[in-house]
């Protein structure tokens, strides 16, 4: 078994797994030939299904195993990985590999960095006396004279003449350039799963969406969402301490529930109910993505979506999902996507599929799609957001 990497797009990928910690600290990714796989299945609340491609976030990686493609899966900690990440953005290089220690399994970030940009003070006496003789010119024959050692600052130093006789400018670059190069490495244990361990977990299936509505900023929906969630909290807190209870969601569920809705005329809705109070904010105008009919199962007129817009504007499709759960999707916002789609399963999924620029240009032939599922544990409210 093998794997090493180079780390591409260090920024994306370290937003990713920020993302995806927020809801989970242990997830279980599957590396294959072409696809990261990040799960992620608590035991109580949303699960996470996301799925990246390898290209868009390694380059001139090695992946070799006895599996089927070479798939190899693994228990990895999060928050080591999202530090090891972190420390990377801006560096010159940075690898990942898969190996071991000691007898025990992990992943080794090795980061190549340069010290004048990591670091607040300034050169050292050497690099500041080599700068000073590459800037001046340093004869490539012959010998400094007094004049020119005092002027480089190196008269009385102990250095002669014979130690600068077949230097270059050119080596004297190359050697202040090795020095201000950093090497970081960091390693975390990780926990190497048996095909059979996890053969019989599998992603949840959900049918056609009734609504398919491209989603305004997750940001803004996120400040709003989140202003929601805390005033029925405190709606719900000021009535258990006055004694009426605690109102809560399907199957006793005390965390508030948000109600979302779209249509498939450019609307989305917003609602928050409890007994105290009631809440909504509303979004018009917005878009819809075009559905590719080569890669439908029905004709495009039959599409449960299509049927919704023949029903008219006031056909909405709606779901309930956990306020906290949806902050915590929501977070994916920080990865400034350049659309994201929401597919609505009225009364039953809401998927969301985020569509990642790279290398920072977004057209139709140079996109990544992201895809993250999510399923609460309530067997009567089985909501999956998928974000991709």
């Amino acid at each position: 078994m093998r794997f090493k990497t180079e780390l591409k797009d260090i920024r994306t990928f370290s937003r990713i797994v920020t993302s995806i910690s927020s809801l989970e600290k242990i997830a279980w990714v599957r590396l294959d030939d072409e696809v990261a796989r990040f799960t992620v299945i608590p035991d109580v609340g949303s699960q996470v299904w996301a799925s990246i491609n390898m290209d868009l976030i390694f380059s001139n990686y090695i992946i070799q195993s006895a599996e089927e493609h070479n798939t190899i899966n693994l228990e990895i900690p999060l928050i080591p990985l999202q530090r090891a990440l972190k420390s990377a953005i801006g560096s010159t290089s940075a690898t990942l590999r898969l190996t071991k220690k000691d007898g025990i399994p992990v992943l080794s970030t090795t980061i190549t960095t340069n010290m004048v940009t990591t670091t607040s003070g300034g050169p050292s006496a050497a690099q500041s006396r080599y700068a000073n003789i590459a800037a001046r010119g340093v004869p490539s024959v012959g010998r400094l004279n007094d004049a020119q050692r005092q002027a480089a600052g190196m008269a009385d130093d102990g250095w002669r003449d014979d130690d600068y006789s077949s230097t270059t400018a050119e080596n004297l670059e190359m050697t202040l350039r090795r020095e201000r190069e950093k090497i970081i490495t960091q390693d975390f244990p990780v926990r190497v799963l048996h095909p059979e361990t996890v053969e019989t977990v599998m992603q949840p299936k959900v049918r056609e969406a009734d609504v398919n509505i491209n989603l305004p900023s997750l940001l803004q929906l996120k400040a709003i969402s989140d202003r929601f969630t805390k005033l029925a909290g405190s709606s719900t807190s000021s009535r258990a301490a006055g004694g009426g209870g605690i109102a809560g969601g399907a199957g006793g569920d005390n965390h508030p529930k948000l109600e979302l809705s779209a249509t498939m005329h450019g609307r989305l809705n917003l609602r928050m109910q409890t007994p105290e109070m009631e809440i909504e904010s509303t979004w018009s105008g917005l878009e819809h993505p075009f559905l590719d009919e080569a890669q439908l199962d029905v004709p495009l007129e039959e599409h449960p979506s299509e049927v919704f817009r023949r029903l008219g504007p006031d056909k909405w499709a709606t779901v309930r999902v956990d306020g906290r759960d949806w902050s915590r999707v929501l977070s994916v916002g920080r990865l400034n996507a350049a659309r994201v789609v929401a597919c609505f399963c009225d009364g039953h999924a809401l998927i969301l599929y985020v569509y990642l620029p790279v290398d920072g240009q977004f057209d139709s032939g140079n996109v990544s799609c992201l895809t993250v599922s999510l399923a609460p544990g309530s067997s009567n409210e089985a909501i999956h957001y998928a974000v991709c």
